[in-house]
């Protein structure tokens, strides 16, 4: 079967979008064959900083036939509605339709209309423009002839101001051949922007730039090969990998691995290699955590350390996209003069942040409020950033207000974390002092790191200092988590104040959008829970938390569906949560209410929910249970009020009877239970209901003749549904 091969050729795309580009290309190309009628064996997508690639193989050369049945009106219907079937069949008579009968509607007519399959090439040559221009890129541009205005003229290009192609960098070529894998393949030919396809690449921008002609993938990945150009992403990060490895190993040093870095370096370079690079010792006397970042951040190197030993090497390895003549002495060196003018300038910060204090007269108020020593530097920083007003957000106050307000709540906490309350407020106090630090505010990502560094210095306890970095944390799915209670208290106490204080101001989350990284902070909040195993009640500390700015901002601020509407935030990250940890969605929502604010609960009722549905007193139990909730769903949609007690008067048959003193044993059995929080016994005593469930309706009528009867089987229903309901809503389980 014939293959596809098609290359997207650019300027340089930046290594962040790359990888999630390529599989966009490969979603939307396979999409859009599949959807007119092609099937494909596999298909694999390449990236390179200057290429998406996109290799499809086995595709058909042909669409399939298809014949389709278009089901229209009846032959005594309205002209005007027979006239509208014609048009959607594309019939130009109804004689051209037949009329099938029907016992209950009677004659009707029926177009059949047929559609030849057409050729992978027509069809590929269809789809690719438009899938091109509508690219999803994050940010593109325009560029060429065809971005000028409309009525412009050069080069025999017409201008299409803002209807010309958009796309991330100035798109160059494109390759598109399609054929079997081992006779002649062709050109697919259509045209994007004045962008003829062809089967024409390019090589290595300095190395190899000339033109190379393309017949399948094989020989394209050679050929390219030749050309300087490593296709696939994975082998580049590879050779980098293992390169610098090496050469580190090679000078008595091992590589500071980096992943995040690793992808983006293999992001930069088509042929990649690896050189070291040095800088001077006197600058290892700057924290490692600056050296690491001022290097990474600035000129994409990593960093290297002596074998088994502490701390960081003067030597850095750098990545080139080009093998140069001079073995790359040239690049070493220009590579070594950025790193060390940055190593200065992060040496002439760390040196200021530890010299140039401020004037302690203006510090005093601050230092009374918060209780801070200003002969401590730290102290010092953070009665500043009280006393300079410096903002947390303009509807939300200042940073100095913000620490208040993180007091408060780590005084609510620490019942709950079982932290160290002086520890905690003292953590609280000093948590975002770093932020007047030059090096955090020359690199922000070193918030909180300094701020230990800092707290150790000024001589504050190990657990202390590991808070004032921790509380930030988690900060991702796959983050760690704070190392001690005191860490937890302030990291909760941060995010719980952080996520109230938006959501008063309705700054929430709107679809992809989330400028204060609230998703991220709620979902932190819900790892410190379940992961810490913590019983935490959301809603009282919503109120408290609300109460704490109000204190601040006045009685009127924040409205009164604030803490309803955060938490249904919540249950939204706890569901993602859960799913992560291999629970099923209808188990969580049949356990999850709007009101559930205690999330190691509603955790805990999954896993016992999980564990008893999958049983077969489970499994039989939830088919009696949804019939039941069944007859009673279509009752009450007629309109029957169905009473919530059950007369024992009317209970005329054993299987009814049974089945009201089993309902009430496993009722009371089961809600013991639950007060106790032992939710597997709950389910077990509602795992009695098994049988008298399915003896009930194997020798029960429930619409017996007698009304009375009848709405007393109904309550006994009702009855079961209650009972189930005590543990989880059994009609939201799939099955």
């Amino acid at each position: 079967m014939p293959d596809l091969l098609l290359e997207l050729r650019s300027e340089e795309i930046p290594a962040r979008m790359q990888r999630k580009a390529a599989g966009d290309l490969k979603k939307l190309v396979t999409d859009a064959l599949v959807d007119q009628g092609l099937t494909y064996e596999g298909a694999r997508e390449y990236w390179t900083p200057r290429r998406l690639t996109l290799d499809i193989r086995g595709l058909n050369a042909r669409s399939a036939d298809q014949r389709e049945e278009i089901k229209g009106p009846s032959t005594k219907a309205p002209e005007q509605a027979v006239h509208g079937f014609l048009r959607k069949a594309g019939l130009s008579d109804v004689s051209e339709a037949r009329v099938v009968s029907d016992p209950k509607k009677g004659d009707f007519y029926v177009a059949v209309v047929s559609k030849p399959g057409r050729p992978a090439e027509e069809i590929i040559a269809e789809v690719m423009p438009a899938i091109i221009r509508t690219f999803p890129w994050p940010k593109s541009m325009r560029s060429g002839f065809a971005s000028m205005p409309k009525g412009m003229r050069f080069g025999g290009i017409e201008g299409k101001g803002s209807e010309s192609l958009r796309w991330v960098r100035p798109l160059q070529s494109i390759l598109c051949v399609f054929g079997p894998e081992h006779d002649e393949t062709q050109v697919v030919e259509f045209e994007v922007d004045g962008i003829k396809a062809s089967n024409i690449t390019y090589g290595h921008r300095f190395h190899a730039p000339g033109a190379i002609t393309v017949r399948r993938f094989d020989d394209y990945v050679t050929s390219l090969e030749k050309a300087k150009v490593m296709l696939d992403a994975e082998r580049r990060k590879d050779v980098i990998l293992h390169d610098a490895r090496d050469r580190a190993f090679a000078s008595g040093l091992d590589l500071v691995e980096d992943e995040g870095l690793l992808e983006e370096v293999s992001g930069l370079v088509e042929w990649p290699h690896v050189l070291m690079g040095t800088f001077e010792e006197e600058y290892l006397a700057i924290p490692a955590e600056i050296i690491r970042l001022t290097i990474k951040t600035n000129q994409k190197c990593f960093v290297t350390r002596p074998q088994g030993g502490e701390g960081l090497s003067n030597r850095f390895i750098l990545v080139s996209n080009i093998e140069a003549k001079d073995g790359g002495d040239e690049i070493i060196h220009g590579n070594g003069k950025v790193v060390r003018a940055r190593l200065s300038d992060a040496k002439h910060f760390w040196t200021r942040d530890q010299a140039n204090l401020p004037d302690l007269d203006t510090l005093k108020a601050s230092a009374e409020k918060f209780g801070l020593d200003l002969k401590k530097p730290l102290d010092q920083r953070m009665a500043k950033l009280d006393a300079l007003n410096v903002t947390f957000h303009a509807k939300l106050g200042t940073q100095g207000e913000r620490v208040a307000r993180i007091l408060g709540k780590v005084d609510d906490l620490v019942s709950v974390t079982g932290a160290d309350g002086e520890a905690a407020r003292r953590a609280g106090v000093l948590a975002k002092a770093d932020l007047r630090t030059e090096a955090v505010g020359e690199f922000p990502e070193l918030q909180g790191l300094m701020g230990r560094k800092y707290a150790l210095l000024q001589g504050e306890s190990a657990e202390v200092a590991a808070a004032i970095e921790d509380h930030y944390k988690p900060q991702g799915p796959s983050d760690r988590l704070p190392e001690g209670a005191v860490g937890l208290t302030v990291a909760l106490a941060d995010k719980l104040d952080t996520l109230i204080g938006f959501w008063a101001i309705d700054e929430k989350p709107t679809g992809s959008k989330d400028p204060y990284a609230l998703r991220r902070a709620a979902l932190g909040v819900t790892r410190l829970i379940m992961e810490n195993t913590l019983r935490l009640k959301l809603m009282p500390q919503f109120a408290a938390g609300l109460q704490l700015y109000r204190n601040q901002k006045g009685e009127r601020f924040g409205s009164v569906d604030v803490a309803a509407d955060l938490l249904s935030f919540f249950h939204d990250r706890l569901k993602v949560y859960l799913r992560d940890m291999g629970a099923r969605h209808d188990l969580i929502d049949a356990v999850l209410t709007p009101a559930a604010d205690d999330l190691l609960l509603v955790a805990r009722r999954v896993e016992a929910l999980t564990a008893f549905i999958t049983s077969e007193d489970g499994k039989n139990l939830l088919a009696g249970t949804k019939r039941a909730t069944q007859l009673l769903a279509a009752e009450e949609k007629k309109g029957a009020v169905i009473a919530d007690g059950v007369s024992d008067e009317l209970l005329v048959l054993d299987a009814e009877k049974a089945l009201y003193t089993a309902v009430r044993a496993a009722s009371a059995e089961a809600s013991d239970a639950i007060v106790q929080e032992d939710f597997r016994s709950a389910m077990q005593a509602l795992s009695n209901l098994r049988g008298p469930v399915d003896t009930f309706f194997e020798d029960v009528l429930v619409n017996d003749e007698n009304p009375d009867i009848r709405a007393n089987r109904l309550a006994l229903l009702y009855a079961v549904r209650e009972a189930t309901g005590t543990v989880a809503d059994f009609s939201k389980i799939a099955g």
